[in-house]
């Protein structure tokens, strides 16, 4: 039988990031924690077998990593809206649902995955969680992302990813090469935004979030760039350019003062809202997570999650 404190004192250290680990391979912040579950299950029924090769990060990191690739065989890639297709130019029209064949992408809150004592890794962290690239690295095949996110985001040798996946190393240089060359036909590039914290990011997320709870269009079109987009699952319809975005908000979304209700968060290392709508008896009820991108003095994207089982993810309970 293995002995429980040693497995604990072992494994426990790296639940956080192996949790932030399955979430940059699956993009989903509930399947992420089941199977970050079931990587714990798999390691207590095999530590008794465990012979110290590798490092017990590394073995734990082997387990995680297969189990992502052999969920990724039934859903292979969680969509964002403006994966979909073109934006919208008619901001009047009511904006269409998707199918119930689309796995939407989701957001994870800090707080479940950013260490909170190791400011270097912290910011680190937050980078390697941008909603930019984790909704870039849907678009890898399932071993390519798990090469791309083993060697560039984690920094494990070719010969230990290699070890891991039960391939070689010219594979593992193969596959790395490709998913870098995928990601640059798709645009991504580092992004310089603030933290959530800093004051400048937590100004612009307090005065969106008065805006919406006011039902002011015309606050949020001071807020927005110019070029701002809007995206909102579980609608594939989205908009780009302020010109667009605003009308579609005061038409379709706003609704009156006190409609909206939210709460300040960070997710994806990105200043975020916790959102809840009023309805018809006047209690407020779940209705998802907002992510902001901000840049120079505005706000650049918004993404609404209109999913309210993740409300209870934040702390705030469904």
């Amino acid at each position: 039988m293995p002995d429980s404190a040693s497995f604990v004192s072992q494994t426990e250290p790296f639940r956080r990031e192996l949790l932030a680990h399955r979430y940059r391979m699956l993009g989903s912040v509930h399947d992420a924690e089941d199977l970050v579950q079931e990587t714990y299950l798999r390691a207590w029924r095999s530590y008794g077998g465990f012979e110290g090769r590798s490092s017990v990060r590394t073995w734990l990191y082997q387990i995680a990593t297969n189990a992502c690739l052999t969920a990724l065989v039934k859903h292979s890639r969680r969509m964002l809206p403006s994966g979909l297709g073109s934006p919208s130019t008619d901001p009047s029209s009511a904006a269409a649902p998707a199918g119930a064949d689309v796995c939407w992408l989701q957001p994870i809150p800090d707080s479940m995955v950013v260490p909170a004592d190791d400011p270097a890794a912290i910011v680190a962290r937050r980078e390697d969680l941008r909603l930019a690239l984790v909704a870039s690295l849907q678009y890898l095949p399932a071993r390519q992302r798990a090469v791309l996110v083993l060697r560039d985001v984690l920094a494990f040798p070719a010969a230990e990813v290699a070890a891991m996946l039960g391939i070689t190393a010219a594979s593992v240089k193969s596959l790395l090469q490709r998913a870098r060359g995928r990601l640059l036909e798709l645009g991504l590039v580092a992004e310089d935004l603030p933290e959530p914290t800093s004051p400048r990011a937590r100004a612009l997320l307090d005065q969106y979030i008065a805006a919406f709870e006011n039902a002011d269009a015309d606050a949020l079109e001071r807020l927005l760039l110019a070029d701002a987009t809007l995206e909102a699952t579980p609608l594939r319809t989205w908009y780009r350019g302020r010109e667009t975005c605003v009308p579609f908000l005061r038409n379709h979304v706003l609704g009156v003062p006190g409609d909206w209700r939210m709460l300040p968060a960070s997710a994806n290392g990105q200043p975020a809202a916790v959102c809840f709508t009023r309805d018809g008896d006047g209690a407020y009820q779940p209705y998802g997570v907002c992510l902001l991108t901000i840049k120079g003095e505005g706000i650049s994207r918004v993404v609404s999650f209109g999913d309210p089982d993740l409300v209870g993810a934040f702390g705030h309970g469904a």
